[in-house]
């Protein structure tokens, strides 16, 4: 199984490609520095697989590296960041945490 993910600026997600085939994608939009995870979805016929969290796990440290700040409106990227606060919680800014029900 190869993965990879890639930003497609053009579309504003990010997309999870399998073997070479697009099969799921991170919604979002930027502003400035900030960017708003809105939607992640995989294709149903590859869930269960650990995919979305490969996905949104490049979201976040693509983020990191461009020096961005995160808004995890996507259940399941606030899903993520909440489960692993060690790692992710410094991304979301602190005077928004309580909007995703973060810990400040």
């Amino acid at each position: 199984m190869d993965t990879a993910v890639q930003e497609n600026p053009d579309r504003n997600r990010y997309e999870l490609t399998l073997d070479g085939e697009v099969v799921g994608s991170g919604d979002y939009e930027l502003d400035g520095d900030t960017i708003s995870f809105t939607h992640t979805n995989v294709d149903p016929d590859h869930g269960g697989k650990g995919l979305a969290k490969v996905l949104v796990t490049h979201e976040l440290e693509d983020s990191r590296d461009r020096g961005r700040s995160v808004l995890p409106v996507c259940t399941y990227v606030r899903k993520v960041i909440a489960e692993n606060p060690e790692e992710w919680l410094d991304l979301v800014p602190s005077e928004r945490r309580a909007d995703y029900d973060l810990p400040a």
